[in-house]
Parts: structure tokens; C-alpha cells; sequence
């Protein structure tokens, strides 16, 4: 089994060293799901939610958190990310926020895309939670995360 790299030889947590690392173009794409009530998708898709326009809101709290990634997960490096994008689609009882995160960096971009999907679903949450009291947020997960060498 691989070892921890976050965790140093006497136990101690640490921030992985990445300074020998070449430079790559990085992409990773995570998705999450809201379960909603009916009436709650037709709420959202006619603009009738009291706090307003939800998508475009959890759209820009999914930016912003994925921008801020590394000020909430401790031991995350502060990179440059070059495009986040956060698609939310609404289905009959549910929406799926999709997040696209690309960075030219040493590291990954994959906690950058999760975070811009949790804080993009708990948005829609808060904003939906005076009309739905059974909404629940699961399967967030990574779909893909990938790099190129950079020339």
C-alpha cells in the first residue's frame, strides 16, 4: 500500500512538499447531487425561491469556494486556477452541480473541483430550505482528474 504523503514518519500531519514537481496543465471534474421536492424544482426553474435566482447564486458560491479551497481544507496548496466552471443541471426531484477545474501548477486541481461542488450544493440548500425540509445532498464524488506536461 502506497504510503500517506500528508503524514510525516512520526505521525505528525504535513503539507507535501512540491517544489520538485514540474509544472503540468491539470484538470479535474467532480459532481454532486440534491435530492429536491417537485414543488421545489418548479420553484427554482420559475425564479420563485424568496431568496432569489439559486443557480446563478450556488454558480457563484461554487467559483468562489473552489477559489478559496485552500484557505478551508488545512493542508491544501494555494494554486492558480485558470477556470472554474460549475454546470448545474435540474432534473424532476434533483439537482447535479458539476464542477471543471483546470490549473497550470505542481499539484492537483481534484480538492479545487470537490469543494466548488459541496459549497455550490449546500448553497442551493440553504436557499431552497424554507420551502423543503427533506432535501438531502449526497454522491459527491470525483469524476476525473487528469495532467499533460506543459512545453
Amino acid at each position: 500500500m502506497k504510503r500517506l504523503t500528508h503524514i510525516a514518519a512520526d505521525g505528525r500531519a504535513q503539507m507535501v512538499d512540491v517544489s520538485k514537481k514540474a509544472l503540468s496543465a491539470r484538470t479535474a471534474v467532480a459532481k454532486g447531487r440534491i435530492t429536491l421536492a417537485k414543488e421545489t424544482v418548479a420553484l427554482v426553474r420559475k425564479n420563485e425561491i424568496a431568496k432569489g435566482d439559486v443557480i446563478a447564486t450556488a454558480r457563484i458560491a461554487g467559483i468562489q469556494a473552489a477559489k478559496r479551497t485552500a484557505h478551508l481544507i488545512p493542508l491544501c496548496h494555494t494554486i492558480p486556477l485558470s477556470e472554474v466552471k460549475i454546470d448545474i443541471d435540474l432534473a424532476q426531484n434533483a439537482a447535479e452541480v458539476t464542477c471543471t477545474a483546470r490549473t497550470v501548477a505542481q499539484t492537483g486541481v481534484e480538492m479545487e473541483a470537490l469543494t466548488g461542488v459541496a459549497v455550490a450544493l449546500l448553497t442551493i440548500y440553504d436557499m431552497c430550505k424554507a420551502v423543503d425540509k427533506a432535501m438531502e445532498i449526497d454522491v459527491v464524488r470525483l469524476l476525473e482528474k487528469s495532467k499533460r506536461a506543459v512545453e
